[in-house]
């Protein structure tokens, strides 16, 4: 099914507010509650919807724009909110007692506080069961494409990804480590779904092999450049999370001092761009987005 007119489509890629509008319509239609019994169904919807960056979904749609993909709109945007379900699942599952313990997340009480630690659980789990759902029903997308997709965000779940970063985090943040140790961390913990999310719009634009590399070397600084912004900004009361979260840990920030760390950041991001632009040569909106973000964030750093 058609969502939008080619005329429409254009105009929706060269603004990310309306981008992120229509990716929380979709969530929203893809995240229906039985009745207000369903408290599972309840704490899914929260998690997902709350009000939140979604810089993942809108960098995949973005990139894969980019990439030259003009098709159907509908299946691109299931596999971006599939990239955001999965997210939506981590942050809940970062935020129980047994893993950071925290009272905040997106400006609101985290999904344990608000539903119990049994409902939090289980949402995380439903949420990742319904990406994965999602990828496989996708309109207007190959067989062999969304194959590939399950394959790389399956990835970026487990012990290459996002578990393997909360493990480290878990066992090794509270002890001294090494610079180098501290960012293999941090790429298991944000690289990997950004990854995830560049070759999930490689595979659906049908990009070559060497654009593919060249977005996972963009994803790799990308998600440096998040995690450190991310450091940088623990102490501020308006990021919507616990504030002094990372007091006592072995982070970046806490070894080298912010100013240092702010350099990391920019060689990050100058890296992430020249690989985004060798990679994308149909379009700068994915440049442009990831500029202008992080312009503004880093203008309020301090």
């Amino acid at each position: 099914m058609t969502i939008f007119a080619e005329r429409d489509s254009t105009l929706i890629y060269s603004d990310p507010l309306m981008l992120l509008a229509i990716i929380e319509q979709r969530l929203d239609r893809l995240l229906p509650v039985e009745s207000e019994r369903d408290c599972v169904g309840l704490a899914m919807r929260e998690g997902a919807l709350a009000p939140g960056k979604r810089i993942r979904p809108v960098l995949l749609m973005l990139a894969a724009h980019d990439l030259g993909y003009r098709d159907e709109l509908s299946g691109l945007l299931d596999f971006a909110c599939a990239v955001e379900m999965v997210h939506a699942a981590s942050l809940i599952l970062d935020d129980i007692p047994c893993m950071d313990d925290a009272e905040l997340r997106r400006g609101r009480p985290t999904i344990h506080r608000q539903f119990g630690e049994p409902v939090a659980i289980l949402a995380a789990v439903a949420l990742l069961s319904r990406a994965f759902g999602v990828i496989a029903l996708a309109d207007g997308i190959s067989s062999q494409a969304k194959t590939q997709a399950v394959a790389e965000l399956s990835h970026s779940v487990g012990i290459q990804g996002l578990v393997q970063g909360q493990f480290l985090d878990l066992t090794e943040g509270g002890q001294p480590r090494s610079a180098d140790a501290i960012q293999l961390t941090n790429h298991f913990k944000t690289s990997a779904l950004f990854s995830a999310a560049m070759q999930m719009a490689a595979i659906i634009a049908g990009a070559p092999l060497a654009s593919r590399e060249k977005l996972h070397r963009f994803a790799r600084d990308l998600g440096q450049a998040f995690q450190l912004l991310d450091d940088l900004t623990d102490g501020q009361s308006d990021t919507g999370k616990d504030a002094h979260q990372d007091v006592g840990k072995s982070t970046l920030v806490n070894m080298l001092g912010s100013k240092a760390v702010e350099k990391r950041l920019r060689d990050h991001l100058r890296r992430a761009d020249r690989h985004l632009a060798s990679a994308c040569d149909s379009g700068y909106a994915t440049r442009h987005f990831v500029q202008a973000w992080f312009d503004k964030k880093l203008a309020m750093v301090g």
